[in-house]
């Protein structure tokens, strides 16, 4: 081919959809069709049959048939016969998958979709904490140490803050010593993830300390209406912040706006 007659070369050009599947093609296909669907690629045109998966994808079809089959699984497909697959509302997907949720925080950020993460954890939290803390043993609550202790060190700048803040959490759905609790961790740990990165960022720092020693001191005194008080309570604290987030300071004011008050108090010193 002629130097001239070369198409310029993007990096999306670059990268074929097949390198793109990463190592394990099923689950990379799994990725990108999942994103796909849950951000609306697919909202006003037909979901491709598995040969033409294939040939965009550069893979076989065993690959793409595994790969809808996962979808289908979740709950994002529909797969008959002579109907052909087609994509499933949001109302059928299951939301209690982590590889789900990732995909609906892919899509534009969205208020309502952070409280519905609240509400979930206010339903299960306080519940968790008054069971932990009738059921802990001396090892479970050790781990909520443990993570209390992460989030004081991040408080320090020593230790990640998000990492920390879902370690507490999460030790306090385990020290429930309910199973089904427990299974709740990728669902509580996706929300966290969300609000905690939402509500640092609205508050101008970490978690509120003294919010979750309260949490952690009920479960160690065995005080359970304490502990489940002490979860309502800080779970109100992030829904508070996300309703109605605290005004700006005037150091974070629009500079205009800044340079006119300043110069408004220097006349009235004169």
């Amino acid at each position: 081919m002629h130097a001239a007659s070369r198409r310029p070369c993007s990096p999306v050009d670059a990268l074929e959809p097949r390198d793109a599947l990463g190592r394990n093609l099923t689950y990379g296909l799994l990725d990108s069709l999942g994103r796909r669907i849950v951000t609306g690629s697919y909202d006003r045109r037909p979901f491709p049959t598995e040969a033409q998966l294939a040939d965009e994808y550069a893979v076989s079809r065993s690959v793409t048939r595994e790969a809808v089959k996962m979808l289908t699984a979740k709950g994002l497909l529909s797969a008959r016969p002579r109907q052909g697959t087609i994509v499933l509302p949001r109302s059928s997907w299951n939301l209690f998958d982590s590889n789900v949720l990732n995909w609906l925080l892919e899509r534009k950020f969205s208020i309502d979709l952070l409280l519905q993460f609240t509400d979930l954890r206010a339903a299960i939290e306080p519940a968790a904490a008054e069971l932990a803390a009738t059921r802990a043993d001396a090892a479970a609550t050790t781990v909520i140490a443990a993570g209390f202790g992460r989030m004081r060190d991040a408080a320090r700048g020593e230790d990640d803050p998000l990492e920390s803040d879902i370690e507490f959490h999460v030790a306090v759905l385990h020290a429930s010593g309910n199973p089904f609790f427990a299974q709740f961790k990728d669902v509580v740990s996706t929300a966290l993830q969300t609000s905690i990165r939402f509500t640092n960022k609205i508050a101008g720092h970490t978690a509120d300390l003294p919010a979750h020693e309260a949490v952690f001191q009920a479960i160690a005194e065995g005080d359970a209406p304490g502990a489940r008080c002490a979860m309502d309570a800080l779970i109100a604290l992030t829904r508070r912040l996300i309703v109605k987030p605290p005004a700006r300071s005037a150091r974070r004011a629009p500079r205009g706006t800044r340079r006119a008050a300043d110069s408004k108090v220097r006349t009235q010193r004169r």
